[in-house]
């Protein structure tokens, strides 16, 4: 059985996203899908996915051509996709999260819950997922959850299977254990699409590797034929230097200083429970961690989004636990949010709009009463050329840039500053190998000039690229603390609970 997309163009208005495009997956295949953002690769995989219909071009299985017009119809021809961002409902169970949507019934119309659970243990334990049918999502950790997804797709009897950054927030244990799930789909003859930004695991993984670049297929690749370097080059269209370059670390005064810090979350848990750390001038302190460890509430209780129920957080010696984000913003502290579209831009501004975002209000930008659009429009151009922003004008929506490029605005707008601190939370989640790159420079950049940097991410290899020390959270506190010596399973085992790094020993 052979899965085709042949010709496929896409027109938006003003943007060609797909141009003539090819790409085919056989049965028990697994094939990679790289590419700068922008490339193209969501838009033809929303198109197999029915949820973009072509301009031109077709998708066929056998040969025969299918018509997309829905998820619907692209499960009915036996197309899953598990979605980079879960799509499960928290309060639900496993089972209940497998059948929504398609809810098996007995004859009087009730809900025969004994039969979802029966498919949901016959799939897990048919390729060794082991799930629980019973268990609460919101329980789970991300690992079984992106498990449960995939039981999802298994239980609609998918026979193409495509992965969109399926390892983004998974611990290294955790992507050890994917891949011998999805080495069982193919044994089991699923054809895969593997879509990554890790270069190192399409190699791993893949049979053949598909690099798109500026909406057109440019290379297909074996991975025994090329490396790391050279996949990137194909990608980015030059040479990419895929090793962060940094001199060692001259630690100084503590700026940033926090000592017993507890917030609650949204359902008022205690997601960071008595957490103390502290971050000098000059060196870059990574936080490494599973999603759902109480990162998130750290990142917005010091940047002041998030009220603290408890300790003290001091900058250069003040304390700023009470104060406000403008009043933090004005202490000359830097925040680069995990979440660029919902936290870090207005999507329907333009580019010198977001860029002024935290200085409309101060000269040049500000006239009292009034904006001066002139002065904030030339430090935008002046900032879309010094980081390398690709846009065709400071005028358009920052909507219409792609990730890498909405990203390197936020890094703009926060490092053209005197910079004390820098709170940088997942960088470059989602971006690629090109803006990866620069932002990982400018970063680097920071600390060289003697500002403290805080990185949170859930990518154990940028924590282990950039940091100067590393410090794991597991349940809302430090479950260890590492030099840069430390070796992965080292720290994937404190991000799992196990107690190790330097407090331990």
């Amino acid at each position: 059985m052979k899965l085709e997309l042949k010709g496929i163009t896409k027109q938006f208005p003003g943007v060609l996203a797909n141009d003539n495009v090819n790409l085919s997956i056989g049965e028990g295949e697994i094939v990679a899908l790289l590419g700068e953002n922008g490339a193209g690769k969501s838009t033809l995989m929303n198109i197999l996915y029915g949820l973009y219909t072509p301009t031109s071009g077709e998708v066929l299985i056998d040969n025969q051509p299918l018509e997309l017009h829905s998820p619907g119809d692209a499960i009915a021809a036996g197309i899953g996709m598990v979605h980079q961002h879960f799509m499960l409902v928290p309060v639900f169970t496993v089972a209940e999260n497998v059948i929504l949507g398609d809810e098996p019934t007995k004859r009087i119309g009730w809900l025969d819950a004994r039969r979802a659970r029966k498919m949901v243990k016959e799939i897990s334990g048919r390729y060794s997922l082991d799930v629980d049918p019973d268990a609460i999502i919101e329980d789970l950790p991300v690992g079984i959850q992106q498990r449960v997804e995939i039981i999802k797709v298994l239980a609609r009897e998918a026979r193409f299977v495509v992965f969109d950054e399926p390892t983004s927030v998974l611990t290294p244990n955790e992507v050890e254990g994917f891949f011998e799930i999805v080495a069982g789909l193919k044994a089991d003859g699923k054809g895969i699409i593997f879509i990554s930004h890790k270069l190192g695991e399409a190699l791993e993984i893949a049979d053949r590797i598909v690099i798109m670049r500026r909406g057109k297929t440019v290379a297909e690749v074996l991975p025994e034929e090329v490396d790391e370097e050279k996949l990137a080059e194909l990608m980015v269209g030059r040479p990419v230097d895929l090793v962060v370059h940094r001199e060692e670390a001259k630690p100084a005064d503590v700026v940033l200083s926090v000592e017993n810090l507890v917030v609650l979350d949204d359902r008022l848990q205690r997601a960071v429970d008595g957490l103390s750390l502290e971050v000098r001038a000059g060196e870059i302190v990574g936080i490494a961690g599973v999603q759902g460890n109480g990162q998130t509430e750290l990142v917005e209780s010091l940047t002041g989004l998030r009220t603290s129920l408890g300790g003290v957080v001091r900058l250069n010696g003040e304390d700023i636990t009470t104060k406000s984000p403008r009043a933090i913003h004005k202490r000359n502290v830097a925040h680069v949010p995990e979440d660029r579209q919902k936290s870090g831009l207005v999507l329907p501004f333009t580019v010198t709009e977001n860029i002024v975002l935290d200085s409309y209000y101060e000269a040049p930008v500000s006239r009292g009463v009034q904006m001066n659009w002139g002065a904030a429009r030339d430090r935008a151009v002046r900032l879309v050329e010094e980081y390398d922003v690709r846009t065709p004008s400071v005028d358009v929506l920052v909507s219409t840039l792609s990730g890498g490029n909405q990203q390197k605005v936020i890094v703009a707008r926060e490092f053209d500053r005197d910079v004390a601190l820098v709170i940088a939370s997942q960088p470059t989640r989602g971006i690629d190998v090109g803006s990866i790159e620069y932002i990982h420079s400018r970063i680097v950049q920071e600390r060289d000039n003697q500002s403290a940097v805080l990185i949170v991410s859930s990518e154990l290899d940028e924590i282990m690229a950039l940091s100067d020390r590393i410090l794991v959270m597991f349940e809302g506190k430090i479950a260890g603390e590492f030099d840069s010596s430390a070796t992965p399973t080292e720290i994937g085992l404190a991000m799992l609970g196990s107690q190790g790094g330097l407090e331990a020993s």
